[in-house]
């Protein structure tokens, strides 16, 4: 009778510790199957809403990521400097496309990149200005650009006077269409895009001088498994190399040109 009831116990408490154990793999597993928070913002033709679903040419390499890795992922719209916070304080988060610069460097995880390109002072064509630096444009007034984007936080850095942020892309190029500001801070990856959204065209400005480089990476948060940026980093590698990138550029850029080359060739 006494040792019917000791074994009892016994068989109580292993079946408490494998029970233990199998919940503590679930989490385990449910921890490494999160799904991945893919942020991005309404910026032509990167990433934009149509009829209620994302895309753009950004959001096109993501999802051709999403399938050669198999991670679960959900791409979400939303305003940049939102979607900015949410990737630097939340796990398995990322934001793109995200201009990597020396400011952002620590804050995030970094794949890519999946675009290259030039941040320049544009003007309207037949304004008669000739700009050849920073402290021409200071001269001029107002300069407005989207809160920490990567060309408003340069600006800044600079010191450069007459510095207004404004909450979208949008908002700066209806100011530039009214008059309200005498230029317009954009890169050539997206610039035929931003006019067109304000029933202008690239031929209506033109380009006084180029300041940085505008080369776009996916972002991920620090508190992102390693393993999991690591691979989205290796699938990307398997796009340039396949040529699945180049031809997403060509569906989408103005200027197609401008696709990362392998990372093997980069670093020659």
């Amino acid at each position: 009778m006494v040792a019917s009831k000791s074994s009892a116990q016994h068989l109580g408490r292993t079946r408490g510790a494998w029970l233990l154990m199998c919940v503590c793999l679930l989490v385990a597993r449910s921890a490494l199957a999160a799904e991945l928070q893919m942020l991005t913002e309404d910026y032509r033709p990167l990433s934009y809403m149509d009829n209620g679903k994302p895309t753009g040419m950004a959001v096109n390499v993501v999802e051709q990521l999403m399938k050669r890795t198999g991670d679960a992922a959900k791409i979400e719209i939303m305003p940049w400097t939102r979607g900015y916070y949410r990737a630097q304080h939340e796990a398995n988060t990322a934001l793109f496309a995200t201009v990597r610069t020396p400011r952002r460097e620590a804050l995030f995880q970094w794949v890519g990149p999946i675009t290259l390109g030039e941040t320049g002072i544009y003007t309207r064509r037949g304004s008669g200005l000739q700009l050849r630096s920073l402290a021409d444009v200071e001269r001029l007034g107002t300069i407005a650009v989207p809160k920490q984007w990567y060309s408003y936080e340069y600006l800044s850095e600079m010191g450069v006077r007459g510095l207004y942020g404004v909450p979208t892309p949008q908002h700066m190029v209806r100011m530039f269409k009214y008059g309200r500001i005498a230029v317009l801070v954009a890169n050539n990856m997206v610039l035929e895009e931003m006019l067109a959204q304000q029933g202008m065209r690239s031929a209506d400005v033109e380009l006084q001088f180029t300041f940085i480089d505008n080369n776009s990476y996916i972002a991920f948060s620090k508190g992102t498994d390693t393993a999991v940026v690591q691979r989205w980093q290796m699938a990307l590698q398997g796009l340039i190399e396949d040529g699945t990138l180049a031809r997403i550029h060509h569906q989408w850029l103005v200027e197609p040109e401008a696709v990362p080359l392998p990372v093997g060739q980069l670093a020659r």
